[in-house]
């Protein structure tokens, strides 16, 4: 979804080595390429404006950092490390009333050590935000890794939006929300789900998931579920998927097609190749 962000193509380049020089970069009005140099540490919620591209160059980290994308649009994240990132900042990166955002080739991550409300999400995609893309990024240690739709009681503003692809992904030492999927159109092929806790993959409030050429391992029986209170089920078409013993418990769905080519490795081979992508492995 999305295939048309671009960024901050056009514009400047810039490198920032302190939070305030990236702060002031992701905020400026315009495109804008800001290219991440070094370690920063904060504690601190930064808004990212329009038709920008944040690049994590090779050993670059954030800590605590939380980036918000709230009503904007084209906004590109690559090769990005964020870790640690307390819930009173929101999440890693979180994606509301947005569009055209892709999440590429980044390493997200906190702890299990705190209780799961100590942290937030990962990446949280809330709000109606549409034509959004997270691929090739590693997801671990962590309780709740993102949602796509924040509430049950959202479905007026939701329905009809959240369209995301998920793919190329490999969630580790994940406890839940692989993601979890509320009212909107999902699909996920080519990822990895590894050493699960409670959930994987769950579908909800008439969600409707593509999910195709993934594999689970050593994962909870919950590989693909539907809800476990009383909000309305979600749906998913499942296709080449070896759920490594967890189960399938969502309905099936009516998503068998989307709008865009890709390429499938087929699950025999979606566990190597992950493996090798996944994660901030880009030279920039």
């Amino acid at each position: 979804m999305g295939s048309s962000t671009t960024g901050g193509a056009g514009g400047t380049t810039t490198t920032v080595s302190t939070l305030a020089q990236f702060t002031a970069a992701v905020q400026a009005s315009g495109p804008a390429v800001v290219l991440v140099s070094g370690s920063l540490t904060g504690a601190v919620k930064v808004n990212v404006t329009s038709n920008k591209s944040i690049i994590g160059k090779a050993g670059s980290s954030l800590t605590g950092i939380g980036l918000t994308i709230l009503g904007q649009s084209n906004v590109i994240i690559r090769n990005l490390k964020s870790s640690k990132v307390l819930a009173d900042y929101g999440d890693a990166v979180t994606v509301q009333k947005s569009t055209n955002i892709w999440i590429d080739s980044c390493d997200f991550s906190s702890d299990l050590d705190h209780d799961k409300d100590y942290y937030d999400g990962l990446v949280d995609i809330v709000h109606a935000s549409e034509w959004v893309t997270v691929s090739n990024t590693f997801f671990h240690d962590h309780w709740k890794a993102g949602l796509v739709g924040h509430s049950s009681s959202n479905s007026a503003e939701d329905s009809g939006h959240l369209h995301v692809t998920f793919y190329g992904n490999w969630y580790d030492n994940i406890n839940s929300r692989t993601p979890m999927y509320r009212f909107g159109t999902g699909h996920v092929f080519n990822s990895y789900f590894s050493n699960g806790g409670d959930t994987v993959i769950n579908t909800r409030d008439d969600a409707q998931m593509l999910i195709e050429s993934s594999v689970w391992e050593n994962s909870p029986i919950k590989g693909i579920f539907t809800n476990d209170s009383n909000v309305g089920p979600g749906y998913a078409v499942v296709r080449d998927i070896d759920l490594g013993g967890s189960s399938n418990l969502a309905p099936v769905g009516t998503l068998t097609s989307v709008p865009y080519s890709y390429t499938l490795l087929g699950s025999a081979k979606t566990k190597a190749s992950v493996q090798a992508t996944a994660g901030q492995k880009l030279a920039f």
